[in-house]
């Protein structure tokens, strides 16, 4: 179930995401759980293609006239992006959702952040946005295995996102989780296991982003791929693996992602991954000559 498809489905048209940035900061950043982020992070907290603006009206206003230029018509999510979007004083995190809700042509707001950064006083606050307008909270989980995180720096266990997550669905909110392909180290059966993971977790989660490992300059993880370069999806195998992977989701969890985009000016590796237009010609051709469907291997 493609996230277009879902939000035809629950809006009746055409839905695109306005990335914004709140001019967040990050625990892993600041010295709360640790210094320079996640290995893997870049600069702008992961928001490279987030509008920018002295307010949040004017950062919509931008955000739209570039999806206009493309394309006319439909509604928009607005989409706290960079860094972790629930770290900060209450009435700051309130007035600004409240900015991003209040245009009639924004059906809803998507909050990127950190299981560890979820308190009481933030997930009330959701919630009851959440009874004027749909609210979709997206943790960056990235692997369930706890080596993998230590060498991406994700500064949080296991626990503590499977606590956010009952949270979360006990408030009545949508629940994203993104998931990256291809870290250092991992294989193969740990990706997938990651995924199953995921597809049986209850409560159940609601969507998933399915994110292509980019190394990205000025990262400490291209920092590392320079000094000692270690293996990355090619195309094929990445398409492959992402197959069985749908495969293994439930048929209504909605797949937000399955790639993710890197700016060409930062990207590394893998550089195929720079050609969004191919990879995604080149997986709908895959998918439809495998014969595999969403929830083929789905078991719970």
């Amino acid at each position: 179930l493609t996230a277009n498809e879902f939000y035809r489905q629950r809006f009746g048209c055409k839905v695109y995401k306005l990335s914004l940035d709140g001019g967040f900061t990050c625990p892993n950043r600041d010295g709360t759980r640790g210094t320079g982020g996640c290995r893997f992070c870049s600069g702008s907290g992961s928001g490279e293609f987030a509008a920018t603006g002295e307010n949040i009206q004017a950062q919509l206003t931008e955000a739209k006239k570039w999806v206009e230029k493309k394309c006319k018509g439909g509604k928009y999510i607005a989409y706290f992006q960079s860094f972790t979007n629930t770290y900060g004083p209450l009435d700051r995190l309130e007035n600004m959702y409240r900015a991003a809700m209040a245009p009639e042509e924004i059906v809803g707001i998507a909050v990127a952040t950190r299981p560890d950064c979820l308190p009481p006083d933030v997930l009330e606050l959701l919630a009851r946005l959440n009874r004027r307008k749909p609210v979709w909270v997206e943790l960056g989980l990235q692997t369930i295995h706890e080596e993998s995180a230590a060498r991406i720096q994700r500064g949080y266990s296991l626990p503590v996102f499977e606590n956010a997550v009952r949270e979360l669905k006990s408030a009545g909110l949508t629940v994203i989780v993104h998931v990256i392909l291809g870290l250092p180290d991992e294989t193969k059966a740990q990706m997938l296991d990651t995924v199953r993971y995921l597809a049986d977790f209850q409560p159940a989660i609601d969507g998933i982003k399915l994110q292509l490992l980019h190394i990205l300059r000025g990262t400490k993880l291209a920092e590392l791929y320079e000094q000692a370069p270690f293996p990355v999806f090619s195309m094929d195998e990445y398409i492959e693996l992402l197959i069985e992977c749908i495969r293994l989701l439930p048929p209504d969890m909605v797949i937000h992602r399955i790639s993710g985009d890197g700016p060409k000016k930062l990207l590394v590796a893998p550089e195929w991954s720079g050609n969004k237009r191919a990879f995604l010609n080149t997986f709908s051709k895959a998918l439809r000559e495998s014969g595999c469907f969403q929830g083929q291997d789905f078991t719970n």
